[in-house]
């Protein structure tokens, strides 16, 4: 076999390649700047050995054709869809009932796609792809957040330990499973141990259903008890005996 480092092809390559790297980015961008599990190296690097594997699949083996060899590009493309689902894999984790990493995994699963659209040619569709990626990730998942739901109105009733962090560490829970949180009020409770606790009441709006917020609160060191309560932001006079 005559190795050539410049081809026919080569321009060809090299050009998706870079158009692979750039739409790579965009989509690894937002992933990054969420700060998930999979940021913008692993998006680009999924995305680039995709292309590269669809392209030697085309391109590479032009050398051995012939009246009885025959290429067929399609095989390479049905081994990558079937391999991104182990990575997809890696990246989903479940906590009790409490699923995440999908919008992750769902992006990879993209990434691959978008560096096999590039690999074959197909540098328009791989940019309509990244495009309507950005824009379920960036302008529908906003406007979804805000439709209303049986949970909008209804706030969580939370008591934990004084003094150990432990409001921080809800509110971060909350942020990282996509919620706004607001603290609405907190009361000191008389308790006889040396560790006070507080009640606070608080609202979460957006991000996943609120019993899966409940079952990841509630396992917060220091976090005593999380419960919803049916009353509304202007109706809290129900709750008065536990604040």
């Amino acid at each position: 076999m005559d190795i050539q480092i410049f081809n026919d092809t080569t321009g060809t390559e090299l050009a998706l390649l870079g158009i692979t790297f750039v739409l790579s980015c965009v989509i690894g961008l937002e992933r990054q700047f969420y700060q998930k599990s999979a940021g913008m190296r692993t998006h680009v690097l999924v995305a680039l050995g995709s292309c590269t594997f669809t392209l030697v699949s085309a391109f590479g083996f032009a050398g051995v054709l012939g009246q009885d060899v025959n290429l067929d590009p399609s095989r390479i493309a049905a081994q990558i869809v079937s391999g991104i689902g182990f990575l997809g894999a890696g990246v989903i984790f479940m906590r009790r009932n409490v699923v995440r990493g999908l919008t992750t995994a769902a992006t990879i699963w993209v990434s691959a796609a978008v560096g096999m659209a590039c690999g074959a040619g197909m540098p328009t569709l791989a940019a309509a792809l990244t495009l309507l990626h950005m824009v379920a990730l960036l302008v529908i998942s906003p406007l979804i957040r805000r439709l209303p739901t049986q949970d909008r109105k209804r706030v969580v009733l939370i008591t934990y330990r004084d003094g150990q962090g432990v409001l921080r560490l809800i509110l971060a829970e909350a942020t990282e499973m996509g919620f706004e949180a607001s603290v609405l009020a907190t009361k000191v409770l008389s308790r006889t141990d040396s560790e006070p606790a507080v009640a606070v009441r608080m609202r979460f709006r957006g991000g996943a259903p609120m019993s899966d917020l409940l079952l990841t609160l509630s396992e917060i060191p220091g976090v005593q008890q999380a419960r919803l309560s049916n009353t509304s932001e202007d109706d809290s006079d129900d709750d008065d005996d536990y604040l």
